[in-house]
Formats: C-alpha cells, structure tokens, sequence
C-alpha cells in the first residue's frame, strides 16, 4: 500500500522573502535569488526521508551573499528565504508531477509531459541531487497548492513589483537572476579549465549584447572563464519575464561553486570575498553603462 504523506505548513512562522535596498534604485538592474534559500519548514522536515546536508545539495549556497554588495551600491535584490527543495520558484507552477500525488486532479497532457516533471524536478521537486527521493510515499494536492499560494505568489509577485518599478524609473530593467551551477557540471566539459561563469541569454534572445558582452567582458579581465548559455542557457525566470519589446531584458548568471565555497561542507573558501567583488563591481559597472543605454 502506496504511503500517504499529509502535514500543513504554517506559514506565518517564517519570513518567505528577504529584500535589499529596494526603495530607491540608482540602476535599471533587478538581482533576483530565487534558490538560496535555508529555511525548511519544520512540518517538512519531519516528513522528508533526507538529511538537511542532503537537502542542501540542490542550493544555490551564497549567492544572496555574493551580489549583495551590488544592492549596497543601489541595485534592488529580492532573495528566496526557503528552500528551493520545498518549491522550485524557478519553474512554471503549472509544471506539476500528478505521480507526486495520491489525490491529483486531472492534469493537462502539456503539463505531465514536461521534462523537468518527468524528471523530478518541477514546481514541487521529488528530487535532488543524484536521483535521491526527498519523500517516501505520495503528497497531498492540496498541500501543495498551500505551497504555491504561500511562497511562489508572493516571491512572483514582488519581483513583478520591482521590475515594473524599475521599468517606469529607468524607462529599462534588466532582471539579473543570479544562480550557482555545481562544479561537476563544469568539469563535464573536456576543456583544461571548468567553466567560472555561465551567462545565460536564452541563445541571445533575453537582452542585447551589448549588455551580456559586457559584463561578460569584465568578468574576463578578472581572470574567469566565462561561458555563453552553456552549460545553461536560462530558466523560468529568465523566460518568463523577458519582453524586450517592453525594455524589460532578462540575463540568468551561473557561479561555478568551487570557484567560491567547498561543496562538500557547505562552507566558504578564501576566495570567497574576490568572486563576490568581482561579480559585484562588475553588475554596478553595467548599471552605470545602462544608465545611458537609451540615450
């Protein structure tokens, strides 16, 4: 007999989003940290078949950190608070498993047939790392529909916020949604040295060149490979809120972890303070050029 998973979350325990310097942008640059996230809910934790280091493995560990000092320089920065393990924010919310369930409705075939869904890895993930299951029996519909209503709302709609915000300060936004990619990925490649950064454009698509190019290039003169959607070329995120049509540009950043923090104890390396100044003093160095960029 399949084994029936029911807990109710509540949700006022727990601060789903943290935000920075929000009330005043110098630049037409949002940073977004949709998978940071350390907090899991108590009522989780108690119905998953992990450990917390196992959870963890599926973090974006830092990021928020990284990019802060650039939303100390007058970039907006909106983080996720909770674990992406407990929900993706980066996904559709339609991308829904109906295998996950032992009472799911009738789902559509667009939606079942999604390969993140297949997989494991859609809005509620059944996944992480390595194939290892976070449940041991199937979740409750409703519960996760709790999920999505409590904190994949409310990080969207926020993040729509400063978007438009930006867009109707700058007459541009450039949504930069900041990410970690695990160095094995990156030594998958067989050239000498891993990848250190990915900027994903979705192939060219979510912003000009003349944006990527550039931050891309200064990256570069500090010394970092940098990669061009590859081995990412963007998420949900990036897709979802681009509409160069509109000004609003999307760019999708990928850290290689071992450039920055030991992977296997989820502790930062010395080299910890160079990426973070770095990767910051170059997204202020490209708020600066957007600045002009309509002129």
């Amino acid at each position: 007999m399949v084994k029936e998973i029911n807990f109710k979350v509540d949700y006022k325990k727990y601060q789903i989003t943290e935000e920075f310097n929000t009330d005043d942008p110098l630049y037409p640059i949002v940073l977004s940290s949709p998978h940071s996230g350390q907090i899991f809910p108590d009522e989780f934790l108690a119905n998953t078949v992990l450990s917390i280091d196992e959870l963890r493995s599926s973090e974006d560990c830092f990021v928020t950190e990284i990019v802060k000092p650039a939303s100390d320089c007058g970039i907006p920065l909106l983080s996720m608070n909770i674990s992406r393990t407990f929900i993706d924010i980066n996904r559709d919310k339609i991308e829904m498993d109906d295998t996950m369930y032992y009472d799911p409705p009738q789902l559509s075939a667009s939606t079942q047939g999604s390969r993140r869904c297949r997989v494991g890895l859609g809005v509620i993930p059944r996944i992480v790392s390595q194939n290892r299951n976070i449940y041991d029996g199937l979740l409750s519909y409703e519960e996760a529909m709790a999920r999505i209503k409590n904190v994949y709302d409310p990080y969207h709609k926020r993040l729509k916020q400063l978007v438009d915000k930006c867009q109707k300060k700058f007459g541009l936004c450039l949504l930069v949604d900041c990410h970690s990619m695990p160095s094995q990925i990156c030594r998958i490649m067989t050239e000498d040295k891993p990848v250190e950064f990915c900027l994903s454009t979705l192939f060219d698509q979510s912003c000009p060149e003349e944006m990527y190019g550039f931050i891309g290039q200064k990256l570069q003169d500090c010394g970092y490979r940098v990669e061009y959607n590859r081995p990412y070329s963007g998420g949900f995120i990036t897709f979802n809120y681009c509409q160069p049509r509109r000004d609003l540009y999307t760019l999708q950043i990928e850290v290689n972890r071992a450039i920055y923090m030991d992977e296997n104890v989820y502790k930062k390396t010395p080299d910890f303070q160079s990426v973070s100044k770095n990767l910051s003093e170059s997204l202020v160095a490209l708020g600066k050029i957007l600045l002009d960029f309509k002129k």
